[in-house]
């Protein structure tokens, strides 16, 4: 390594000095900057942000920014159309209303930066972390930059793609409201925990999404792709539905608007079992269960009821501890005084269920749906172990939801 290189990736250099190489042909010829004249054009910006006389706006369109540090800089309104920023660090980067149509963002950290309103027509986030971002309003439709070549001709620009792209990205916690993602490409993203609310999705590619936990309100889903999707817990009340994909989708555990829902085909899309699919009658299945918890397993079965529809039924005072519960629907379904003394129910629909006085001790509730649900005198403290000194098992509520609607 020359000492020039030395010295840019000392200073924590950013373009062609410090990248590893790229076959892309688009935006092989980007000019790079240098971390050093960067930092100088930020704080320009940042003074023209504040008001501050002697600043200007930052407007790098087209340059090699890979591998940049922008890390908790304001880059409000700042102009990066077309710009490489592969493997850029931008975590709290400030971008709101900032023009990054077209970009490439490749494998960029974007985590906590807020995207509020800009415009990301196009642009490439393939492989970009963005935990936490906020991309409010943000406009991710397709959109194709044209560029002049040396002879003054406009070619269209792309990166390997022409619909935004948020392939393979992490997207967990994001949040994502009001976004524009018609067309856009988000294939295998994982986008756990994010909020959706009200997003347009029209025609989008989600398929292998991972929306687990995440909240699609009013989302429009018209002609979307999300066949392959992991969609435990997440809500998909007020959606628009038309000719949209679910093939493969696991929709256990799905908030569904049944409205909605209605005329769409799910037939190839994994769904709660019936209790008539338990090779048995219920009452039995219980009485079982309630012989192996008394036995400590010596006699009866443990209750295998996991990803099965019990909503509305009434299990009042009923011994279901240590019972398979998880990804289950159980919603409105009474519960009242029932013993679930570690009772697996992950990942379950509870909403509006009557859990008054029940004993759930050491239960299982990581990501259960507890909204409107009646928890007057539910015991949810740890149970001791028996045969054990001093050992307890505790209770989880990890990622647990309880609202009131």
């Amino acid at each position: 390594m020359d000492d020039a290189a030395e010295a840019g990736k000392a200073a924590g250099g950013c373009g062609a000095q410090n990248r590893a190489p790229v076959d892309d042909e688009d935006n092989r010829d980007l000019q790079p900057v240098s971390q050093r004249d960067l930092m100088e054009i930020v704080a320009s910006h940042e003074r023209m942000v504040k008001g501050q006389g002697g600043g200007a706006r930052l407007n790098l369109p087209f340059r090699d920014l890979s591998y940049c540090n922008l890390a908790g800089r304001d880059l409000t309104g700042a102009v990066l159309s077309g710009a490489k920023l592969q493997h850029a660090k931008m975590v709290e980067c400030n971008l709101y209303t900032a023009n990054l149509f077209a970009a490439d963002i490749r494998y960029a950290d974007l985590q906590k930066a807020n995207l509020t309103r800009a415009d990301m027509r196009g642009a490439c986030l393939r492989g970009a972390i963005l935990n936490d971002a906020l991309l409010v309003e943000a406009d991710m439709r397709e959109g194709v930059l044209a560029r002049a070549d040396r002879k003054g001709e406009l070619h269209a620009m792309s990166y390997d793609m022409q619909k935004a792209e948020l392939g393979a990205a992490t997207a967990k916690g994001a949040n994502l409201s009001n976004a524009k993602l018609s067309n856009s490409f988000v294939v295998q993203t994982d986008l756990t925990d994010a909020i959706l609310r009200n997003a347009k999705f029209m025609r989008a590619d989600l398929s292998k999404c991972n929306l687990t936990g995440s909240n699609l309100e009013g989302a429009d889903l018209t002609e979307a792709n999300l066949s392959g999707c992991i969609m435990h817990g997440a809500i998909l009340t007020g959606v628009t539905l038309r000719k949209t994909n679910f093939e493969g989708a696991d929709l256990i555990g799905a908030i569904l608007d049944e409205a909605a829902m209605a005329g769409i085909d799910l037939t190839k899309a994994k769904l709660p079992k019936s209790i008539n699919s338990l090779g048995a009658p219920l009452r039995t299945i219980i009485l079982a269960h309630t012989e192996w918890v008394k036995t400590s397993g010596r006699q009866g079965k443990r209750a295998e009821l996991g990803e099965t529809d019990l909503a509305n039924l009434n299990l009042a005072a009923c011994n279901l501890s240590a019972a398979s519960l998880n990804h289950s629907v159980l919603r409105k379904t009474n519960l009242a005084e029932a013993d679930l003394l570690m009772t697996d129910l992950s990942f379950s629909n509870l909403r509006e269920s009557d859990l008054s006085h029940a004993d759930l001790r050491g239960a299982n509730l990581k990501r259960a749906i507890l909204d409107d649900a009646k928890l007057i005198g539910a015991r949810l403290g740890p149970v001791d172990l028996v045969g054990s000194t001093g050992q307890i098992w505790v209770a989880s509520l990890e990622n647990a939801r309880a609202g009131r609607s």
